[in-house]
């Protein structure tokens, strides 16, 4: 009796898998999701249906849809069997017993006998296992990253370690689907009753290790940038400069975990959302601040203004200690002049500032004051009257 209804149900079930399917992507999947099952249709407007065939066995002569941006892999008992990676209508074939149909050319007796007796031999169930996924191509938005305490990394800029505490989103891309569903997704996801494997899934523990390791890797993203010449070495234009900070944290992340060459991923697009340095770190910016402020032509229309100024100041005063500073501060003013105009290093910008005011105190011979004062004179920037109290206080007369 039980060989008997095992064949029953072995027969029964081999002619409802004669019937060709049609398969789609699974619904209300979020933009978020990477795999999800491909799903029979089924019944198509009420005109037919086949609600008796086995599950997890597509027919020979199938369809199946492939959408824009996905790609679709097929997999029987557990191994990659087939990929299609452009969009359009594919027909589904197998040389596996359990796939074939009478309506697919394939021969009552080879497609319902044969199978039937796979089946009796597994008590009336198919023999094996066969499912279709879809891989999401597309750029999958909204990752986050972010740091609770400060990250440092060394800044060829400010010639020392600077630190932040940042956060921020990334899109990434399956670049490789085969490597991907091989090397990254776990086996819960590509069983039939699987879920959606969605990165967004607070509960997907391989998506919340994506972000463990986007954060572990933000040090060496801000160090190649920041230490690369062609980006200019600038810390304060990594916000605006999205693009090529996407690159340096793709590079980081593939350099510390492989997720190009091993899993098919890769970082596409990168937003830093806000970025707080430390207090060291503002102390510098703010010093390379009144650097940049004293460069340049800008640097020099500064130092022409305090110099007219000290002019003006000791000729009205007559103090000897105003008109000191003018005689002696010429040279030093055209070197403090020329070291401003020296590449923005706040270190080298401040040895040279203290280099010269060195020279510019231990310059206080009283020649040199007179001769710096009759090119004062001769050039007409003071008038004889100054230069004659100048000369006086100097002589002490």
């Amino acid at each position: 009796m039980g060989f008997i209804k095992a064949f029953a149900g072995g027969l029964g079930g081999a002619f409802a898998d004669q019937w060709k399917d049609f398969y789609v992507p699974q619904q209300d999947v979020p933009a978020t999701a990477g795999l999800f099952k491909a799903v029979p249709q089924g019944v198509n407007n009420g005109r037919g249906s086949n609600t008796k065939g086995s599950e997890n066995i597509i027919t020979n002569g199938s369809k199946i849809l492939v959408p824009d941006g996905m790609a679709l892999v097929t997999m029987q008992d557990g191994a990659i069997t087939g990929l299609v990676a452009e969009p359009g209508g594919f027909i589904w074939q197998s040389d596996d017993p359990n796939s074939r149909s009478m309506f697919a050319g394939d021969g009552i007796f080879a497609s319902t006998l044969g199978t039937s007796l796979k089946r009796f031999q597994y008590g009336g169930q198919p023999g094996s296992q066969q499912l279709a996924f879809y891989v999401n191509l597309k750029e999958i938005p909204n990752n986050k990253f972010g740091t609770q305490s400060e990250i440092y990394w060394d800044d060829a800029f400010f010639g020392t370690q600077v630190g932040a505490i940042t956060r921020g989103t990334y899109t990434l891309k399956i670049v490789d689907p085969i490597l991907f569903i091989k090397n990254f997704v776990p086996v819960k996801y590509l069983q039939p009753d699987g879920e959606v494997f969605d990165f967004a899934d607070m509960d997907n523990d391989a998506g919340a290790q994506l972000f463990n390791e986007v954060v572990g890797s933000l040090s060496a993203a801000f160090s190649n940038y920041t230490n690369d010449p062609s980006k200019g070495n600038r810390m304060s234009k990594i916000q605006g400069d999205q693009e090529e900070f996407a690159k340096s944290l793709s590079q980081a992340v593939e350099e510390y975990h492989h997720w190009k060459s091993e899993r098919g991923l890769e970082i596409v697009q990168a937003t830093i959302m806000s970025i707080e340095y430390d207090e060291d770190t503002k102390k510098l910016m703010s010093d390379v601040k009144a650097a940049d402020a004293l460069s340049g032509a800008r640097g020099n229309a500064f130092m022409q203004q305090a110099v007219a100024r000290g002019i003006q100041s000791a000729g009205e005063s007559g103090g000897g200690a105003n008109m000191a500073f003018m005689g002696m501060g010429m040279n030093a003013a055209g070197g403090m002049m020329g070291a401003m105009q020296q590449p923005n290093n706040p270190s080298t910008y401040q040895n040279s500032f203290n280099n010269q005011a060195q020279a510019a105190s231990a310059s206080e011979d009283p020649t040199e004051k007179l001769l710096n004062a009759k090119k004062l004179l001769d050039a007409g920037a003071i008038t004889q009257e100054d230069y004659d109290k100048l000369k006086n206080q100097i002589l002490g007369i």
